[in-house]
């Protein structure tokens, strides 16, 4: 709770340092905007480029705006599923219960250097692919830019709103949905990757992550150990090491060969109970596999690795959540221009339902590891 106490009160103090700055310096700024938890910067720079790029390819971006219509209304459909069955099994838990949506914090619920770099590769990609399909259809665009509302970093393409708003629905479609079909394009481009940087790892031990406080391999074990042996019995998989472990009892001790700071180790731990396996010896750690390289350069590789690993994640999981039918995502502006224009008499209240229900569920979806942080 402490913690949390002092990021709240960093985020509260960089807000008022913010709302001081911008009282003082941009004022009369057209490009700086500054509001309460909200700072946004506009710039005309980068609008030649996606004019040039958007009219030389105007065809193509055209098709592309086609399948990001299609991909976009699955989308809506597969996520309004999952979070509809996730919120079934929190409602009704027969386990530890999990979060259907989770917060994006950069440093506090997602890496601080590889969520930034993630972030910034999904802002771009999804606003960029709406410019350039707004230009191909003859929207005019008043700016591009970026934004930070109380600590949610995103990026934005301006479009004129009267213009966009008198287009025809199906480049209004393409607009909309273009911008998530990028997310889900890069996504798939990073697991791809992710695939082929993994070939290169083999396992080689069960790695501890963490150790459960107050366990028998509390002040035995630290987190970066790598144990490659229990009882004369050596795996280099978490497979093997779960096997092993479940083939325990309580109060057995066990003699545990590990690898610590480059150098093997023999130590003896005596177990525990483990809390929901009845009769099974429980050790006490958060395990992961570890994987070295078989042609060198692991550190590099895994940077590489968990680079690619969270764009993909990033991009796959905020590329679907955007096409959630709820104001003012895509995704919910996409089904209320679809059902008024459709169907004038009763698209309005149909779309409001399907909104009020989409946030509903996106509540019980994201309360889980709201009380996560808080404790």
């Amino acid at each position: 709770m402490l913690s949390l106490a002092m990021i709240i009160l960093a985020i509260l103090a960089f807000w008022a340092l913010i709302m001081i700055i911008g009282t003082i310096k941009f004022k009369d700024s057209e490009s700086v905007e500054v509001a309460p938890f909200q700072l946004i910067w506009r710039t005309k720079r980068f609008l030649n480029f996606i004019y040039k790029v958007g009219r030389e390819k105007k065809n193509f971006w055209k098709i592309y705006g086609d399948v990001g219509i299609v991909v976009g209304f699955i989308g809506m459909g597969v996520v309004l599923y999952y979070l509809t069955r996730q919120a079934y099994k929190i409602l009704h838990p027969q386990g530890p219960v999990v979060p259907g949506a989770q917060l994006v914090i950069p440093g506090v619920t997602i890496p601080l250097t590889y969520g930034l770099i993630a972030l910034a590769v999904l802002l771009i990609v999804h606003e960029l692919s709406h410019g350039l399909v707004a230009v191909a259809e003859g929207i005019p665009l008043k700016s591009v830019g970026l934004v930070l509302f109380f600590i949610i970093p995103g990026a934005f393409v301006e479009p004129d709103e009267d213009a966009f708003k008198k287009a025809p629905l199906r480049s209004r479609l393409r607009v909309l949905g273009a911008g998530s079909f990028a997310n889900i394009i890069v996504a798939l481009i990073a697991l791809l990757i992710i695939n082929g940087i993994g070939l290169a790892f083999e396992p080689a031990g069960v790695e501890v992550q963490g150790v459960v406080k107050g366990s028998p391999a509390e002040g035995i074990l630290h987190p970066g150990d790598v144990i490659v042996g229990i009882d004369g019995k050596n795996f280099t998989t978490i497979e093997e090491f779960i096997r092993i472990m479940n083939e325990t009892r309580p109060n057995q001790t066990i003699t545990v060969t590990v690898l610590k700071n480059g150098k093997i180790e023999t130590l003896k731990i005596t177990l525990a109970e483990h809390p929901e396996k009845p009769g099974k010896g429980f050790i006490g750690i958060y395990p992961t596999q570890h994987l070295i390289s078989k042609i060198g350069f692991t550190r590099e590789l895994m940077t590489l690795f968990f680079t690619f690993y969270w764009i993909y994640v990033l991009n796959i999981g905020i590329g679907l959540m955007n096409l959630l039918p709820l104001y003012p995502l895509d995704g919910g502006r996409m089904l209320m221009d679809t059902l008024t224009e459709k169907f004038p008499r009763v698209g309005k209240p149909i779309g409001y339902s399907i909104v009020a229900l989409s946030l509903v569920l996106l509540i019980i979806n994201i309360l889980p590891s709201i009380r996560g942080l808080t404790g």
